[in-house]
């Protein structure tokens, strides 16, 4: 269904069903802004700051620091590791040893005594305020996850064809999330601020709304904090994959990855429009990406249709049915723990507010999106490590 909420709103298409009304009212402003072109509510969605998550939003000329998130350039990937699927049952302590000494989770974690090396900070990290100011913490920051829900864990993918350049078959895969730490965050706290200064007109619904132009100095230092972001969360997977692996002592057989929480300066019916998706993932035609489900259930590797009334876009993943508040209401590890087993899934640590029934249906949101993405491989969670509670 196409929506249009007043005669000065751009169009947006929801592919929500169930969408909370706060994320209907987010995304119904988001299009009212003068700057707007077009929009699209991914299956997963559900209310955040300023663009709810799954949103996607068009805009000419501008850029919206909420529309692309806190945690800038948050994403996935996923590597196939050259390792029988046997050691789930022979030998699980080697996969939770490489996990507990290669990774490190939560708000301010990182490797400061024995900082990682990439060649990510050798860019030009002069290009922001906020990022010359945050090198020594981006560095010390680099190679590791934050807290919610970001993580790291292993488990199988089936390919039920040949593709990806494997054989059909059954193999063991290492999937991450995370994006990019306290920098990121930094950016998009200071130039939000900085959105709303100069835009003073806006009502208190479309505050966390305001933009900053492409051609303006704030809106060139942004984007290109922005995409520096972008370099640095994939050096932050590069790291994470590359030492667990080296620590296993395994060959890479496949990596995919991609973002989400960004914006792309793509054409959009003849002209050049900047698409955030905030919570959600590029599906243009071709296109791989991963949509993973909760820790005790599956994700699937994709390959996007390009539909244009999405923004070619898809979920970024299975998308909460409530909020962290309410799942620390509601369950108890007890519950976790039950779930968690009969998925056969092993947990070394997370916070209650990540249970696994705090999440829509991942095979629901996956249908929703049939005419988005086509799932290409199945990874089902067998070990999992994210920030503790």
């Amino acid at each position: 269904m196409t929506n249009m909420p007043d005669n000065n709103a751009a169009p947006y298409r929801s592919w929500c069903a169930d969408a909370e009304k706060g994320a209907l009212d987010q995304m119904e402003n988001a299009v009212r802004l003068p700057v707007s072109v077009a929009g699209a509510l991914m299956p997963d969605a559900h209310q955040g700051y300023g663009l709810p998550i799954g949103g996607v939003l068009a805009t000419k000329g501008a850029v919206i620091p909420y529309a692309v998130g806190m945690d800038i350039a948050c994403r996935m990937k996923l590597t196939v590791l050259d390792l029988s699927l046997a050691i789930f049952n022979e030998d699980m302590e080697r996969l939770k040893s490489a996990l507990a000494r290669e990774t490190q989770f939560g708000v301010g974690s990182g490797w400061k005594k024995h900082r990682r090396e990439h060649a990510v900070m050798d860019e030009d990290w002069s290009v922001s305020p906020i990022t010359k100011n945050g090198k020594d913490k981006a560095w010390d920051q680099l190679g590791s996850s934050g807290s919610g829900n970001h993580f790291v864990e292993f488990g199988k993918l089936t390919l039920e064809r040949d593709d990806l350049g494997l054989k059909a078959g059954k193999y063991l895969a290492l999937l991450s999330h995370s994006g990019s730490r306290g920098v990121g965050g930094d950016i998009a706290t200071h130039y939000s601020k900085v959105a709303k200064h100069k835009h003073p007109e806006l009502d208190r619904d479309l505050q966390h709304l305001a933009w900053l132009d492409l051609d303006s100095t704030e809106g060139r230092e942004y984007w290109a904090a922005m995409e520096l972001m972008g370099k640095y969360a994939a050096a932050n997977h590069e790291l994470i994959h590359r030492h667990v692996a080296a620590n296993l002592g395994v060959d890479v057989l496949l990596d995919i990855e991609n973002h989400h929480n960004f914006a792309w300066i793509e054409k959009y019916e003849g002209r050049d429009v900047v698409v955030h998706r905030k919570g959600a993932t590029p599906a243009h035609a071709g296109k791989l990406g991963i949509i993973p489900g909760s820790m005790g259930t599956p994700g699937y590797v994709v390959r996007g249709k390009g539909n244009a009334e999405s923004l070619n876009s898809c979920s970024h993943g299975a998308g909460r049915k409530m909020s962290r508040a309410e799942a620390k209401r509601r369950f108890k590890w007890n519950d976790i723990h039950e779930f968690l087993k009969k998925s056969g899934v092993i947990l070394m640590s997370a916070g209650l507010d990540e249970a696994p029934m705090a999440y829509k249906d991942i095979d629901e949101v996956m249908s929703a999106q049939a005419d988005l993405v086509e799932p290409v491989a199945r990874f089902d969670p067998k070990l999992v490590r994210m920030a503790k509670g």
